[in-house]
């Protein structure tokens, strides 16, 4: 009798951790998203210098093939991507309109506007992030992305924030 109540109670726990699971997940909503393009590349050791020397310096090297693609995003007023991140770096333009990147930096919760012609950096990883669009007008991103080849190019996350 002991091992039926204890079957039961095992389902139960099943069902709300997979709903929980579902219900936490924060889904993009007021967003379509467009590949532009998607090519693999074999890995890459890159060094750039300027003139002069010291001034400026970049350097961008992978270890097996890459993924890399070109995301075209566009966030109606109030649109969010919901939280979520990617295996691998961004780099994101904000093309029109200005959207607010709020960020999970190790223990804290950060925000940041980007309007047109501005842009950043994201890691990747287990670095979580959210755009949203809390203008009056549609705001356009491009993103350029590096990931690893065949991996998932975004992975959806819970609010780490609330």
């Amino acid at each position: 009798m002991k091992s039926k109540w204890m079957l039961a109670l095992l389902g139960v726990l099943a069902v709300v951790g997979v709903y929980a699971g579902t219900v936490l997940a924060t889904p993009p909503s007021g967003q379509s998203t467009t590949t532009l393009a998607k090519a693999p590349f074999e890995p890459f050791n890159l060094k750039a210098k300027s003139d002069p020397p010291g001034v400026w310096k970049a350097r961008l090297k992978t270890k097996g093939t890459s993924d890399l693609y070109v995301i075209d995003n566009t966030f109606q007023p109030g649109g969010t991507s919901g939280w979520h991140s990617h295996p691998g770096p961004s780099f994101v333009f904000v093309v029109s309109g200005t959207i607010t990147n709020t960020m999970k930096m190790h223990r804290h919760c950060m925000s940041q506007d980007y309007s047109a012609g501005t842009g950043f950096v994201d890691p990747g990883g287990d670095h979580l992030h959210m755009i949203q669009n809390n203008g009056q007008v549609a705001a356009r991103t491009i993103a350029v992305q590096f990931l690893p080849v065949g991996a998932t190019r975004r992975i959806d996350e819970d609010d780490p924030c609330s």
